[in-house]
């Protein structure tokens, strides 16, 4: 199993405007394909304007499968340009659970 995290830190101001557009252009479309949503998460204290989605897969290569799916899907284009202008940095990680994680 593995966890992929991914942080947006978005133009200041934008973070309501973001998970609108999240809620109900991306998200419908990630479900469907990812299927895995561990969480989403915003930021309060310490460096704000940032946004965290977290996803569950077995593997990486389950992950680039899910993923080619979504990105081919038609509806994904209106989401992307829903949020143009909105994030600033995104960055990527996949994460892998120690032998001792409860996640494991």
């Amino acid at each position: 199993m593995i966890l992929e995290e991914r942080d947006y830190r978005l133009v200041p101001g934008s973070t309501p405007k973001f998970l609108h557009a999240y809620e109900t252009l991306g998200l419908p479309v990630q479900n469907e394909h990812l299927a895995g949503l561990v969480g989403y998460f915003t930021s309060e204290i310490g460096e704000l304007n940032h946004v965290i989605s977290m996803w569950r897969y077995a593997n990486v290569t389950e992950r680039e499968t899910r993923r080619q799916l979504m990105l081919a899907d038609p509806r994904w284009p209106h989401y992307l340009a829903a949020i143009t202008g909105l994030v600033d940095v995104q960055s990527i990680r996949i994460l892998k659970p120690t032998p001792f994680s409860p996640l494991r």
